[in-house]
């Protein structure tokens, strides 16, 4: 006599077909959320045609994680784009920041992108809301009487009390200079203090399994306060960006470069709307807190010797003979 739980491993049967699609939504729920890369979850949502339907249910879309819209500008494409859609559709926050900025900087579609980032500001998306602080901070998109100032200090204050630290250092250094606000030097330099405060802890707990704290750190950042982290990492889409305009799959218009910022990737919209370095002038960027991450971490040792060698070469050329 047969036993009838040998059915189950039947060439007949799948084990697989008895999973209800509730249960099914949910695992794909998890994955989305926790996938470390796009092809992580996008090869699974592949496998059949099941997964596949299940895989573009709303709760799945709307769970998945920044790193799931990590994508590479050269895997860009209309598939890409309507993916991305599909997950701003099913009200996912950090789809709604990707493709805004996409949209905006890349895409040129400027009311589009301005749009999404907006919706993701709404609900307290703190990338966002930096973000549009900095368009507002440069008039990024339209002249430069389109700037205003107070509305990008209003803009960094909503995200550094979501914890962005970026936008915390901005609002330090609005602050400390009087731009867009009324100066104060002290309350501009505690937050300033603050913020690198915030990311060595922000370092300090990626190092968390380790019980030394003696840890050599590599990078000049934070060198004034008497210790050194590694470069922050790269945000995807900021990433995204410097890739997309520096292998050529978007071109600048003539006399615009992006912000040197290594971290940053945001393109000049018009001629000379971000700041240039007022010692060499080499550099440019789209905001004083990617001055500020960029002096520290490489731009101070080259800016140095570069106006080392212009001056040593004028004494040259103007010594007496």
């Amino acid at each position: 006599m047969r036993r009838p739980w040998k059915q189950y491993y039947s060439k007949k049967h799948d084990l697989f077909e008895y999973l209800p699609d509730d249960l099914v939504v949910f695992i794909l729920s998890k994955l989305s959320s926790t996938a470390p890369s796009p092809s992580d979850f996008i090869n699974i949502i592949l496998t059949c045609k099941r997964l596949n339907r299940l895989g573009l249910h709303r709760l799945v879309l709307s769970k998945a994680g920044p790193k799931v819209f990590a994508i590479k500008p050269k895997n860009w494409s209309e598939h890409a784009h309507c993916f991305l859609k599909h997950c701003v559709n099913a009200g996912n926050v950090d789809a709604c920041y990707t493709l805004g900025m996409i949209r905006f900087y890349c895409l040129q579609n400027r009311g589009s992108g301005l749009s999404l980032m907006a919706k993701a500001a709404m609900k307290s998306h703190a990338a966002a809301l930096y973000s549009l602080a900095v368009i507002q901070f440069n008039g990024s998109g339209g002249s430069k009487r389109s700037k205003d100032l107070s509305a990008g200090v209003a803009l960094s204050m909503r995200a550094s009390l979501l914890g962005h630290i970026d936008a915390l250092r901005e609002l330090g250094h609005c602050l400390q200079d009087g731009y867009g606000v009324r100066q104060n030097v002290a309350q501009g330099r505690r937050l300033l203090v603050e913020a690198n405060v915030r990311e060595l802890a922000c370092v300090l707990r990626a190092v968390a399994p380790s019980r030394y704290l003696s840890v050599t750190w590599q990078g000049p950042l934070l060198s004034e306060y008497g210790c050194s982290i590694a470069v922050p990492e790269i945000q995807a889409v900021n990433l995204f960006l410097r890739e997309w305009f520096e292998s050529g799959f978007g071109k600048l218009g003539e006399g615009l470069r992006l912000c040197a910022h290594i971290g940053c990737g945001r393109p000049e919209t018009r001629p000379h709307e971000f700041r240039r370095c007022s010692v060499c002038g080499k550099v440019n960027y789209c905001s004083r807190g990617c001055q500020a991450l960029d002096w520290k971490l490489r731009h101070k040792l080259e800016c140095s010797a570069t106006e080392l060698y212009e001056n040593n070469n004028f004494l040259l050329q103007n010594a007496p003979v």
